[in-house]
């Protein structure tokens, strides 16, 4: 969590902020309301090259990342995220219907730090969440 001096010169918590990746609008909305109510202030892109750049712009505090994108798929962006030194250190979670074991084990292997498969349990995704905006 960032703090920020308020105005009266004391530290104030500011709300994490989460870059939330999807093509679906329906997943985005599902994913704010989550956000919403753990209090994460949250961003949203539907390309891959959209939430690299909101990435780079933002630095967020946690990207939740769908690796099936239209434009460029979620390891590549993970790659680019990797390699750039301004978000190489956030957290990135895969949130995808890729559900082999095989998948998951090359989504961790590209820079994911966690994993979670769609159809998922909001409160699945919320423990997910917490342990990661700590």
């Amino acid at each position: 969590m960032e703090f920020s001096l308020g105005s009266s010169d004391r530290l104030v918590a500011q709300r994490p902020l989460v870059l939330a990746v999807d093509d679906n609008e329906d997943n985005l909305v599902l994913i704010g309301f989550t956000l919403e109510l753990i209090g994460c202030a949250f961003i949203t892109a539907d390309t891959g090259e959209t939430a690299i750049a909101l990435a780079q712009k933002y630095l967020p505090d946690l990207i939740l990342l769908d690796i099936m994108l239209p434009d460029i798929n979620g390891i590549e962006i993970v790659t680019r995220l990797r390699e750039d030194t301004r978000t190489k250190k956030i957290p990135i979670i895969a949130v995808t219907a890729l559900a082999r074991a095989e998948d998951r084990t090359n989504i961790l292997a590209a820079g994911c730090n966690d994993y979670i498969t769609k159809p998922y349990v909001v409160d699945d995704l919320e423990l997910i969440l917490c342990r990661y905006l700590k």
